[in-house]
Parts: C-alpha cells; sequence; structure tokens
C-alpha cells in the first residue's frame, strides 16, 4: 500500500472525542464509512490504498475505519464500523448511485444494505454528499456526517475543536442575524464595485454547528459553524473565479443569474458557462447566502474555509437540503442538480476584495464583514456571553 503511515492522523482519544460531541453518547448503534471512488470495485481487498491520488479517501479508511478497529467502537458503545464505497458523483452535492460495493467485492445496494441497516453512517469523499444523504436520512430515519475533502489541516484543526463550544457561537451569530430583511455585499474587482442583494424578508436563520443527536433524523456537515439563509429572491452583479486566470460578472435577476460578463481571461470558460445557463436557467439559481463563524486555518478545502469568522459564501443550484424548494427535478440533466459554494476568501479570492457586507433589519443597517474581517457587530455578537438554550 501507497499510504504514508506517517501522515499524522486522528488518535483513537480525538476521533472518541469528535464523535461524542456530534452524535452523543452511544446505544449500540450502528455505524458504517461511505467513500467515493471513481470506480468503486477498487475497494476490494482495499485496492484504492495504492493510488495516491484518492488521500480524502486514504483518511476515511486509516481515520475512521481503522480508528473503529483500534478501541473507538467501543468507546462510542456502537457496533459495526464497516466500510463501503459508491461510484464518485462528479459534483457537488449530486444524487448518488444506489450501488456500492463492499472490501469483498460484493455489490451492494445502499438504500437496501446501507441506508435501512445502519444508524449513524460517515460520509468521507470528493464531492459533498450533504444533499443527498439529508434526503435519504429522513427517508430512512438515521443520522450522518460529511466530510468531504478531508485533509490534514482539517484533521488537525477543523475536527479538533470542540462542537458544543461551536454550536453556542454560531447560535449567538443565528440570533444576531435571524430575521433580517435582505443583505447587501459589495464586491471590487478591477477598480470596480459592484453590489449583490440578497432578500430573506424576515427569514428565520439556520446554523450548520456540527451537532447531531439522537432523536431525530439529521446530518451534520463536518467541519462546522456557519449561519445562513435561503434567499427568497436577489438581485444584483457579483464576480465569480472560474480559475486563475480568468473573471466574470454574474448577473443576477429574480433569484437567477441569466448571464456572465467577460472581466479578463479565457472567454471560452465565459462564453461555455452562458450556453449552459441557457441550455439549463436553473444552474443559475441562487440558493444559499452563509457566514463563517469560527477562527481556524484556511485549509484549501471550501468545506473548512466556508467555515471561517470573515468569509462569506453563496451557493448555485439545490437547496432542498437547507429547506429550499429548489429540487433536483426542476433541473434538465441530472448532472446540473448540484450545490455549488462559491466562496469569498481573502486565500481563494484575492483578486475580488470584499469592501463590505451589511445586514438590514428592523430599520437598521449593521456592517456585518470589512474587507474579508468580521466588523464589531458580527463579533459582539460571537462574544457575547448570553446563556443560549440550545
Amino acid at each position: 500500500m501507497n499510504f504514508d503511515a506517517s501522515l499524522r492522523t486522528f488518535d483513537p482519544f480525538c476521533l472518541t472525542r469528535l464523535l461524542t460531541k456530534s452524535f452523543g453518547v452511544g446505544n449500540g448503534e450502528q455505524v458504517c464509512v461511505l467513500i467515493d471512488l471513481p470506480n468503486p470495485e477498487d475497494i476490494k481487498d482495499f485496492a484504492f490504498l495504492n493510488d495516491e491520488t484518492l488521500s480524502i479517501q486514504n483518511y476515511g479508511y486509516e481515520v475512521f475505519y481503522k480508528g473503529f478497529q483500534k478501541g473507538v467502537l467501543d468507546a462510542m458503545n456502537w457496533k459495526g464500523g464497516e466500510i463501503f464505497a459508491y461510484k464518485e458523483t462528479g459534483g457537488s452535492n449530486l444524487d448518488m448511485e444506489d450501488e456500492c460495493y463492499n472490501p469483498n467485492g460484493e455489490k451492494l445496494s445502499l438504500d437496501a444494505d446501507i441506508y435501512s441497516k445502519y444508524d449513524i453512517i460517515l460520509v468521507v469523499s470528493t464531492f459533498s454528499a450533504t444533499a443527498p444523504l439529508t434526503a435519504k436520512c429522513k427517508e430512512f430515519s438515521f443520522r450522518g456526517a460529511t466530510l468531504h475533502g478531508l485533509n490534514q489541516i482539517i484533521l488537525d484543526t477543523g475536527l479538533a475543536v470542540d462542537y458544543q463550544e461551536v454550536s453556542d457561537e454560531a447560535e449567538r451569530l443565528r440570533l444576531a442575524l435571524t430575521k433580517a430583511d435582505y443583505f447587501e455585499i459589495d464586491f471590487e474587482v478591477e477598480g470596480s464595485t459592484y453590489t449583490l442583494r440578497l432578500n430573506t424578508n424576515g427569514q428565520e436563520a439556520q446554523k450548520s454547528h456540527g451537532l447531531c443527536p439522537a432523536g431525530k433524523p439529521d446530518v451534520a456537515n463536518l467541519p462546522a459553524g456557519e449561519v445562513y439563509f435561503v434567499p427568497e429572491s436577489v438581485n444584483g452583479v457579483f464576480p465569480f473565479k472560474y480559475a486563475e486566470e480568468t473573471i466574470g460578472l454574474l448577473h443576477v435577476k429574480d433569484g437567477t443569474i441569466f448571464k456572465s460578463q467577460f472581466v479578463y481571461g479565457d472567454y471560452a470558460e465565459i462564453q461555455a458557462h452562458n450556453d449552459r445557463l441557457k441550455d439549463d436557467p436553473m444552474i443559475g439559481a441562487i440558493g444559499e447566502l452563509g457566514f463563517g463563524t469560527q477562527v481556524l486555518p484556511f485549509s484549501g478545502r471550501d468545506i473548512q474555509d466556508e467555515k471561517i469568522l470573515g468569509t462569506v459564501h453563496i451557493a448555485t443550484g439545490r437547496d432542498d437540503h437547507l429547506g429550499g424548494n429548489i429540487t433536483p427535478d426542476l433541473f434538465k440533466e441530472h448532472k446540473n442538480a448540484s450545490h455549488d459554494d462559491v466562496l469569498y476568501a481573502p486565500h481563494k479570492t484575492p483578486e475580488i476584495r470584499l469592501p463590505e457586507v451589511r445586514m438590514y433589519k428592523d430599520g437598521k443597517t449593521e456592517i456585518l464583514i470589512q474587507k474579508y474581517k468580521p466588523a464589531a457587530f458580527m463579533v459582539s455578537a460571537l462574544e457575547s456571553g448570553t446563556p443560549l438554550l440550545v
């Protein structure tokens, strides 16, 4: 096996602490690990471990599957600990094929053999499975967590925190932002400023906080730590970074991106996006506005970096897993029904400045973020010592 055995991973104590914080004290639940693979049959005899490009799946094997064998199952009072592989979807939050495999090479069904037989399912994958797993957990009544894009920085930082504290902090910011009328984000690129307005119309804010206690089907997204909304309408313009050398301006009307305007770089990328928007307008539907709540190092993976305080993200595509009405059946093709986060952070979008993010609520204007740094209002909300009932 080519997996670097010297690579530091969670020890059993750290893994047990994380799982206990997220899921609570165990009560004999059956647990398993799911990984995605280009060819899921490569889980047979753990052949995928010989592929050095599959580092995320290696972490799923080494940290979780092997961790369960090193005493974590007993410490959690869980049973099982098996690992299975399904075919990678090729896009963020696309529905998964039902076919999966076990390490013996046997073909199984996610519905018949996994979702219906396990109480807790942990998905360590390249592509996010949060949306499809959330739908399945409601259908089959299990709990779970999605940990796509896992790397060593995330293990050492975003998964090594106290998720009760993360939940408390997220709740403080949620209470400060909830029932806002609308938000405005100012973007600056190439010396010009553009504004996007996202109307929330008094909507109750939601939070991703990493806790998934017993009692109801639910899926945690780990690392966690954000407050988010499903905007009711969106209008304006915002810049989008296609690649290192390509920037376009996305024009939005009534909640949907209707065109991309070339700024610089590879015009073919802009044209290809416009062709896709014309072919399937739902690709441009805006389904989320999110704010990070944690103080963490940037990991190079959006799963953690969108949870960092001072960042903001907008998502396009399906939002049914967030309580929205944009469902996969509304898209022209299955491959288009993704949920894609567009993250604005200093390390990822240095070409795009973020002069200001504002909230309008109860007739007042509150500045939330300035130049990728939380403003006084947001800092005060997170640091308030108000006791919380969560």
